[in-house]
């Protein structure tokens, strides 16, 4: 079965979150656990997480349907130790916050080396960031997401993500949410089914598609192999309709949650409402 959502607000409290993705249509939701443009939040209450909870249930959200995102602040793999420090204390408050609110599993941006030390050392400061976080935690998955590739941010080829897994102590923890506007941007040339079946046939060589958690599902702005991160909505980017249409159609990505994050967020029922029309009956 296919959940598709989006990244929902949660102004108010993240106890709306699950309200707005409701009121969408959507049957997945990605969300914010806290304020992502500051390095440190006022913790949740035990009414918000009460709230969260029961809403949730009520609106037959399992923890398998939501995709938290954590702060766009945090780079895993900075070269500088005091900035590394704050960005690992930034995660593991996420990967607790996640706890708190029953969720199993957290999205993140793998990092950057900001072109002061070597791609190499940069990917094993992140999944030594990693394990860190997770030897403090229980119960929650750290989720990378594919990049584009835009300046220094890593994690945008396949091998890299590997690389990271790899260098995890526990295989059970961790996973990847793919971005189709990252991977085309990226240079992995979905919008075509031959492409398209390529693309994901070197994610389960490479990767393996046991680890795939969750898709971010969004039509780019710029060209193929472009290494710039911009999202546009669906079929009105260089992607195309087919893509998605494709996607929605494809028994891999069953029972995960799909998340949309194009940037008109007042399109997000349509949009969730094409995806669902464009299923095919299954015979």
């Amino acid at each position: 079965m296919k959940y598709i959502g989006a990244h929902v607000s949660t102004s108010g409290g993240v106890e709306n979150a699950p309200v707005n993705a409701h009121a969408i249509g959507a049957r997945a939701f990605a969300l914010f656990t806290r304020n992502q443009r500051q390095w440190v939040s006022k913790p949740l209450t035990q009414k918000s997480i009460s709230a969260f909870r029961e809403n949730c249930e009520k609106f037959d959200y399992q923890p398998f349907q939501i995709l938290p995102h954590d702060s766009y602040l945090i780079n895993l793999g900075n070269p500088g130790r005091e900035a590394l420090e704050k960005s690992r204390a930034a995660f593991l408050d996420e990967m607790q916050r996640c706890e708190l609110l029953g969720l199993d599993r957290l999205n993140f941006h793998p990092g950057s080396h900001l072109n002061l030390i070597d791609e190499e050392l940069c990917l094993r400061t992140i999944a030594e960031s990693v394990n860190i976080v997770l030897d403090k935690t229980s119960g929650v998955m750290a989720v990378i997401e594919n990049t584009a590739g835009q300046g220094t941010n890593l994690g945008h080829t396949f091998e890299q993500i590997r690389f990271i897994i790899d260098h995890v102590e526990d295989k059970e923890r961790v996973g990847v949410c793919i971005d189709t506007a990252h991977a085309y941007s990226a240079g992995y040339d979905i919008r075509t089914a031959e492409g398209f079946e390529k693309t994901f046939a070197e994610l389960d060589a490479i990767v393996g598609l046991s680890y795939l958690k969750g898709l971010h599902i969004n039509d780019s702005k710029k060209a193929f192999a472009s290494r710039v991160d911009r999202h546009d909505q669906i079929g009105q980017g260089t992607l195309g309709e087919e893509v998605f249409v494709r996607l929605v159609n494809d028994p891999r990505f069953d029972n995960m949650p799909i998340i949309l994050e194009t940037p008109d967020e007042n399109r997000w029922a349509e949009e969730i409402a094409f995806l669902y029309g464009a299923i095919r009956a299954q015979n």
